[in-house]
């Protein structure tokens, strides 16, 4: 983070204002995102189980409210007649999500420091599969999050019917709200996220159960778009070959797979759990599971039961009434079963609609919290800049929940927050990552086959390395069907993208390879230079050009020699005459500027010294005096960090600021003092407070 005290300089000082300020942009940021927290404090943020369900799984069980819905929009291509399969690719998605959920318990046990997939495929495939898993990953958060709000916006305008046109607007501020949530901390979005998340499961199981009780009963009711009629697309008209029905299954299937986004997050935020990190986070796993699937199969049973239709919404065309015209609009598919299952109660209506839309929203939450740990971890690695390693005032990731959030809002605005059009890019980067995490895992397993001897433990690695063999297969089976149905519907972009991230990760993982070797340590760095050649700047006759003529002498340069730039034959004249009166021991050496320069001149004039003496150095002081008024700052000018800024660049000369503080700036270092002596929350507990007789003191 930079340095919040800022740097100026006048043509009075050749060096200006220091701040360090409590001002109302860091009042804002507390009220914003809290207290902060000490680095000894991290863990009071871990999660138990009954929290870490809600902020991980949030992804994957809220996909009951949009993959169902694409399964039958894919089913809708060749008329009604197809919604009669759809319980047949419900039940082909919850035995892939099955398999995956097994294969990662396998993963969360074997690798629980949070790498998840990247760890696993780098430690074991290889550092270049290491990084096209990094990459799928973090194509694959961001969809998540312009997907799951995007859905939401949907679903709140299907409540509201005011909001309908309005759905970029709505997911685009969406993003920012939950963006402010995880700013504050893992632990606290957490707490926000477990009332809607246990409400919205108990609303739609609630739902779900009851609308299955009324269907046995004889008394469940029809949709309102059951009377509607869907026209086959081109090529699905008419009787469907073997190859065309095999062709429309795979793509509802690739599409339903959306189901499975998110199951990840878990084995990438294992360091978010309480001890015993893994134990919980298998557990965890095994809800998400049995959870998810159970919701989705009967909203799939349900939907089918009550003849909805639906088709893309690009396509409305081919959605007709009775008189043959096409409807204007179509609810989400969740909204018609809780419209039909609760006739007559529209309270339990609104309730699944709107906290429907509310999990969505949380959803992304999931890939808020896996894109920020991912990215410290690929930072740590050095494949990312180091600043998306670095924790915030709350202790989180915030340079990856802040690059996360402005990628998010720049796709949906992108799509226009259409989900459909979204999910045609989602599936391909999870099936990557899937796929290669377990065949990492396969060859995790082989390798400490051959070491481990106890027969015990060989019949449990077996026991893995085969879930984790047939997770493998099933999911690079879905990848080849995704890309084959899905590329020319916008995956391709996907793979575009990754690509994209990949080529950047090399890159940035190359730079930091170059800068270590250049700053390794060798014999040349012990030899001493030959020289100090030492230049103090100076404007006028004053203070701190004294202080800093004093500070240069006291480091004993082989040469010591004062600098003044000439822009004012007049102001010149006098400084040279003011210099010869004081008679000091150090000489003055005018540079002439004919043009008005400042900083060219002192670059220009330590360089030639530089290139006299190559085994030499340049040592350039510049006065600096530090005020503590905020509008002080905007007095002086920038021209002192301008020539820092050149003079960092010039080989061989080393760059001092000798800082001067004016009156003005006790006035920061009260408020800094204030600021300490203040006490907090927690302060007593901790003994840095005491109760005395004359009142209660701060310990030193």
């Amino acid at each position: 983070m930079a340095d919040p005290r800022g740097h100026a300089a006048d043509r009075e000082a050749l060096g200006g204002s220091s701040l360090h300020l409590v001002g109302v942009g860091d009042v804002s940021k507390r009220i914003l995102l809290g207290r902060k927290l000490r680095s000894s404090q991290l863990g009071e943020t871990l999660l138990s189980k009954r929290i870490a369900l809600p902020v991980f799984a949030s992804d994957a069980l809220s996909s009951v409210a949009y993959a169902p819905d694409e399964i039958f929009i894919m089913l809708s291509l060749a008329g009604v007649s197809a919604y009669t399969m759809s319980w047949q690719v419900g039940l082909a998605v919850a035995v892939m999500m099955t398999a995956v959920i097994a294969s990662y318990r396998q993963t969360v046990h074997a690798y629980p420091s949070g790498g998840g997939d990247y760890e696993v495929a780098k430690v074991n495939l290889g550092p270049t599969a290491g990084t096209t898993v990094a990459s799928a990953l973090l194509v694959d958060y961001v969809l998540t999050v312009a997907v799951s709000i995007s859905a939401a916006a949907h679903y709140a305008s299907s409540g509201l019917g005011a909001l309908q046109g309005h759905e970029t607007v709505l997911a685009v501020l969406l993003i920012g709200l939950l963006a402010a949530l995880n700013l504050r901390g893992v632990r606290e979005s957490g707490l926000y996220l477990a009332v809607p998340t246990y409400l919205f499961m108990a609303s739609v199981l609630g739902m779900c159960a009851y609308g299955l009780f009324r269907l046995a009963q004889g008394t469940l009711p029809r949709a309102e778009s059951a009377g509607l009629e869907i026209l086959e697309a081109p090529g699905y008209d008419g009787e469907l070959t073997t190859v065309a029905l095999l062709l429309l299954l795979a793509r509802a299937f690739s599409s339903g797979c959306a189901a499975l986004t998110g199951v990840e997050a878990i084995s990438n935020g294992v360091p978010a759990f309480r001890k015993p990190k893994s134990a919980n986070a298998a557990t965890t796993l095994a809800l998400l599971g049995a959870i998810a699937v159970t919701m989705m199969m009967s909203v799939i049973v349900l939907a089918q039961q009550m003849d909805v239709r639906m088709v893309d919404p690009f396509q409305f065309d081919r959605l007709v009434d009775g008189a043959g015209n096409p409807v204007a609009e179509q609810h989400a598919l969740l909204a018609q079963i809780a419209r039909g299952v609760f006739e007559g109660f529209p309270p339990g209506f609104y309730l699944v609609v709107m906290i429907t839309g509310v999990v969505l929203t949380l959803a992304a939450n999931t890939a808020f919290n896996g894109f920020p740990v991912l990215g410290s971890i690929l930072a740590e690695d050095g494949y990312l800049p180091k600043a998306l390693g670095s924790r915030g005032d709350r202790l989180a990731y915030s340079n990856g929940i802040v690059f996360l959030g402005g990628m998010s809002v720049a796709l949906v605005i992108a799509f226009d927050a259409q989900v459909t059009r979204l999910i045609q890019l989602y599936i391909v980067g999870v099936f990557v990552s899937f796929t290669l995490s377990q065949l990492g895992m396969v060859r995790h397993w082989t390798r400490n086959l051959s070491l481990t001897k106890d027969a015990a433990e060989r019949r449990r690695m077996h026991r893995s390395r085969a879930i984790n063999a047939i997770g493998m297969s099933m999911t690079g089976a879905v990848l080849v069907v995704v890309l084959i149905t899905k590329f020319t519907y916008g995956a391709w972009i996907t793979v575009l993208v990754m690509g994209f991230f990949f080529l950047v990760m090399r890159r940035v993982h190359h730079h930091y390879e170059e800068v270590a070797l250049e700053l390794a340590v060798d014999e040349e760095d012990r030899v001493m230079p030959t020289r100090v050649h030492a230049i103090v700047l100076v404007s006028k006759l004053h203070k701190p050009t004294l202080r800093a003529l004093a500070f240069a002498k006291a480091t004993r340069p082989n040469v010591l020699e004062a600098v003044y730039v000439d822009t004012d034959r007049v102001a010149t004249q006098q400084l040279v005459r003011a210099w010869d009166e004081r008679d000091f021991d150090v000489p003055l050496k005018v540079l002439h500027s004919p043009y008005r320069e400042v900083t060219r001149p002192i670059v220009e004039y330590a360089q030639a010294i530089r290139r006299a003496s190559p085994r030499g150095v340049v040592a350039v002081y510049i006065p600096e005096y530090v005020v503590g008024r905020w509008w002080e700052q905007l007095l002086h000018n920038q021209s002192a960090l301008r020539l820092k800024g050149r003079l960092l660049f010039a080989p061989g000369v080393m760059v001092t600021s000798v800082p001067y503080q004016l009156e003005s700036s006790q006035v920061a270092r009260e408020r800094v003092a204030r600021e300490q002596d203040r006490v907090k929350a927690g302060d007593l507990r901790r003994g840095r407070v005491v109760d005395e007789d004359e009142g209660r003191q701060v310990r030193r």
